[in-house]
C-alpha cells in the first residue's frame, strides 16, 4: 500500500514537468524584408545635351577622363547591401542633311564607359554600339536647336540598358569615358581627354533603404 501511495505521489510531481515540456515555444517573428525601391538618381552632369524630344529624357555626355571628380557624378541613397545602378547608354551623332544628300551619311561608333568610386576603384563598365544610315537611325531628336523643328544637330543613336552592382558603403559613383573608336564623315575619333565618348539617360538607382540609426535612450 504505502508503495502504490509513493508511486502515484512520483507521479503527480512529474506530471506538471511533462506538460511544460510538451509545450511548444511560439515562433519568433522575423522583421519583415525592406522592399526594393527604384528613384531617379542625383547626378551632376558636367555636359547636357539637353532634353528629348520623344521620351521627355535629359542626355548627359560622358567625357572621357581618369579623375572621378570630372565625370558624370552620380549619389546613392543611403542603401543596405549592394545596389544597382541603372541608366540607358548611347553613342552621340552629328545629323547632316547635306551629309545624306552627297553620299556620306554613314557612320559607326563604338564607346566604352567605366563606373569608378570617387577613390577610382572600377565598379564595371558599360558598352553601346551602332550605325547610322538614315535619320530613322536615331533614338531620337534633342529640343532646343536651331535646326528644322527646334532640334539640334546632335543626337543619340543606338541604345543599350545598363545595370551595374554599387557595393554597400559606397555614397558616389563616377561615369567616364574610356574607349571611343568612331568613323564618320568628318574621318576616325577616338576618345580624347575631356572630350565627349557616349551619353547617358534614364540614370536610376534601385536600393534597399538603409535603416534608421537607433537612438540610445537616456
Amino acid at each position: 500500500m504505502r508503495r502504490v501511495v509513493l508511486l502515484l505521489l512520483i507521479a503527480s510531481l512529474a506530471a506538471p514537468g511533462a506538460v511544460s515540456a510538451q509545450r511548444r515555444r511560439a515562433p519568433v517573428k522575423k522583421p519583415a524584408a525592406v522592399p526594393l525601391k527604384t528613384d531617379p538618381a542625383d547626378l551632376k552632369c558636367p555636359e547636357s545635351l539637353g532634353t528629348g524630344v520623344k521620351t521627355g529624357a535629359s542626355y548627359c555626355f560622358v567625357l572621357a577622363g581618369r579623375d572621378p571628380a570630372q565625370g558624370v557624378i552620380v549619389t546613392i541613397p543611403s542603401h543596405a547591401g549592394p545596389a544597382s545602378l541603372l541608366f540607358e547608354l548611347h553613342n552621340r551623332h552629328t545629323y547632316s542633311e547635306e551629309d545624306i544628300r552627297a553620299g556620306r551619311g554613314y557612320a559607326k561608333y563604338t564607346a566604352v564607359i567605366g563606373v569608378l568610386s570617387m577613390k577610382s576603384e572600377l565598379l564595371g563598365r558599360a558598352a553601346v554600339q551602332s550605325e547610322f544610315r538614315a535619320a530613322r537611325d536615331l533614338h531620337e531628336r534633342i529640343s532646343g536647336g536651331a535646326g528644322p523643328g527646334g532640334v539640334k544637330a546632335v543626337a543619340p543613336i543606338g541604345r543599350e540598358q545598363i545595370a551595374v552592382t554599387i557595393p554597400a558603403g559606397v555614397e558616389q559613383v563616377s561615369l567616364l569615358g574610356e574607349v571611343l573608336d568612331a568613323t564618320t564623315a568628318a574621318g576616325h575619333e577616338i576618345a580624347s581627354p575631356g572630350r565627349p565618348v557616349a551619353l547617358v539617360s534614364h540614370v536610376r538607382i534601385e536600393y534597399r533603404p538603409a535603416p534608421p540609426p537607433r537612438t540610445r535612450k537616456k
